[in-house]
């Protein structure tokens, strides 16, 4: 029977190595550890304005049952309350076993709801309060005075309030004259980044009292005064 070659033992040698390494490679190979829970990690009961994104990301963590990040896992995120939007709406978990999302809320309700899903797990929800209009202010310029058919000296601030008195931002504020004439500029504006509308008002032609509303959402609309002289 002839000798096998120096250059075939090494051969064979070697893929005799590679066997034995690809089956110590698929021992060490550990399966997946299972889902065991989601949790909130940042995000839950904010109070944002209505049409908005919240302040704060909302972030979610996959765990196993050790308490564990889990990387690469899917997250279904879906909105519950308050027809709002988020992104994404599924992911996978990253290195720390996290997915962020931007939670725009709904553009009517107060009570709003975001939940968090994966296969083989209960949902897990996050809350939030959506701020509406509560309260309108005349911040600046009511009952002040001016000769009829001129512009008042001061411009009328118009202040527009959610709960806990926070500055609603990009609301539409509406002024219409109800007695005295004259006019208003601009006669319809949004809030800006305080919560506010500035605008000038010109007295009707003939002295007397001038009367306006000032409407915005459905609140009752708030009356201001002034007075064209002679």
């Amino acid at each position: 029977m002839p000798t096998p070659s120096p250059l075939r033992l090494v051969i064979g040698f070697l893929g005799a190595l590679a066997v034995l390494g690809s089956a110590a490679c698929a021992k060490d190979v550990a399966a997946p550890a299972p889902l065991a829970s989601i949790v909130v990690v940042q995000g839950d009961n904010q109070a944002g304005q209505v049409g908005r994104a919240l302040p704060t990301p909302v972030i979610f963590r996959a765990l196993d049952s050790t308490g564990n990040a889990v990387e690469g896992r899917t997250v279904t995120l879906i909105v519950g309350a308050g027809s709002g939007t988020v992104t994404p709406t599924a992911g996978e978990t990253n290195a720390t076993g996290e997915i962020t999302a931007t939670w725009t809320l709904g553009p009517n309700e107060t009570s709003q709801s975001l939940i968090a899903t994966a296969p083989g797990l209960d949902p897990v929800v996050v809350s939030a309060t959506g701020l509406v209009p509560t309260q309108v202010i005349i911040a600046q310029g009511n009952n002040q005075s001016a000769r009829a058919g001129t512009a008042l000296p001061t411009q009328i601030v118009i202040r527009v309030l959610g709960a806990g008195n926070v500055p609603l931002v990009g609301v539409p504020v509406a002024l219409q004259v109800t007695s005295g004439g004259g006019s208003f500029t601009p006669q319809t504006a949004l809030t800006n980044a305080t919560g506010e509308v500035t605008v000038r008002w010109t007295t009707g032609s003939t002295a007397g009292t001038n009367t306006a509303s000032v409407q915005v959402s459905t609140l009752d609309p708030v009356t201001i005064t002034a007075t064209g002289t002679p």
